[in-house]
Formats: C-alpha cells, sequence, structure tokens
C-alpha cells in the first residue's frame, strides 16, 4: 500500500510544493485549501507523476471542517501517515496600531486553531496505527517577533510551535512525531500581501 499525505494550503506555496514532491515519490495525497481552482492545479501537477491525488476544498479555519477533512481523506486513500499543515495567511495591516480586531482572530483561526483541529482529528487514527507524523509548517516568525510579520502571525506562529513540541512530548508513546519547520521568508501568496 502507499503511502498517504494530508496536506493543508497545498493551492499555493509551501504546501503546493510539498504535495509535488510527495507525488514525486508515489505518495497517495489528499490536499485541501480554500480555493477550487488552485487546488485542481496542485492535483493536475501531482497527477503528472502518477499518484492518487484527492482534493478537498474548504476552509481549515471554519469549526467543522478539519474533522470532515480527515474523515474523506481516510475513506478515499485509507489511514494517513503524515499530516502537514501548511495552511496560512497573513494580513497587509500587520502592526500592533493597525491591527484590528477582526483580521487577528483570522490569522489565529487559520494559523493556529486550524491546524490543532487537523491534529486532534487524525491523532486517534494515528494511535491506532501507532505511527504518524505530523508536519507543521511554522516560520522564524515563532523563534522571535519581527514587524514586517505582525503581532497576529508572530502569536500564531509562536503557539504552533509549542503545540508540535507538546505533540512530541505526549504522543511519543504512540508512535507518532511532530515536526517543525520554521523558513524565513519564503516567496508566497502571503509575502506579497504586505
Amino acid at each position: 500500500m502507499k503511502q498517504h499525505a494530508i496536506i493543508t494550503g497545498a493551492g499555493t506555496g509551501v504546501g503546493r510544493h510539498t504535495a509535488i514532491a510527495l507525488a514525486k515519490a508515489g505518495w497517495a495525497l489528499t490536499l485541501n485549501g480554500r480555493t477550487l481552482s488552485t487546488l485542481e492545479e496542485t492535483q493536475k501537477s501531482c497527477q503528472a507523476h502518477g499518484t492518487r491525488c484527492h482534493i478537498v476544498a474548504g476552509s481549515i479555519a471554519q469549526r467543522g471542517f478539519a474533522a470532515q477533512l480527515i474523515q474523506e481523506a481516510i475513506q478515499t486513500h485509507g489511514a494517513v501517515g503524515v499530516l502537514c499543515n501548511a495552511a496560512g495567511t497573513n494580513t497587509p495591516r500587520r502592526m500592533l496600531e493597525e491591527l484590528s480586531e477582526e483580521d487577528y482572530h483570522r490569522l489565529i483561526d487559520t494559523n493556529l486553531h486550524g491546524s490543532y483541529d487537523a491534529i486532534q482529528a487524525i491523532l486517534p487514527s494515528m494511535r491506532e496505527a501507532r505511527s504518524g507524523t505530523i508536519i507543521n509548517i511554522i516560520s522564524d516568525s515563532a523563534i522571535w517577533g519581527m514587524p514586517l510579520a505582525g503581532a497576529a502571525y508572530t502569536v500564531s506562529k509562536f503557539g504552533l510551535r509549542g503545540l508540535t513540541q507538546t505533540i512530541n512530548a505526549e504522543e511519543n508513546k504512540h508512535g507518532i512525531r511532530a515536526c517543525g519547520i520554521l523558513p524565513g521568508e519564503i516567496d508566497t501568496p502571503i509575502l506579497k500581501q504586505r
């Protein structure tokens, strides 16, 4: 049986490139993102490498969506070996003096709560399998606060880094590990929002 990975934020940026890399390695994929057209582009690129690729459009920030995503992924391709949380967003009005409460909550809901919800939804099946890897695409903003990243983005990434460390502390007894990737700036649509 081929390995199966779920990737959130797979329509663009790091999520898209992660999906293509796993497709080249022969993984079955379940791809998630908000925009159907960009997901379909990623799906086409992945299928060009002969992989099975299922897409589920929707916002990981929406309560209850992550559980539906995980359930559909398992029904489509079976057990999940990897969950990659690459979904993320930012806002052009990032500085504390201009950051709206609405934008703050939207960023936290997408960048932190969405990943948390997906992790909580996948953990029971990974525990049962006694195996699994959770990859959280974080940011070097989780090391120190930076004005260019903004307050809400930085808070969300610090939280995701802490969640990653907690998963390792709590879930290693079940054969589950978590990895946090903390890149610097990458030329993605988020960067263009500045």
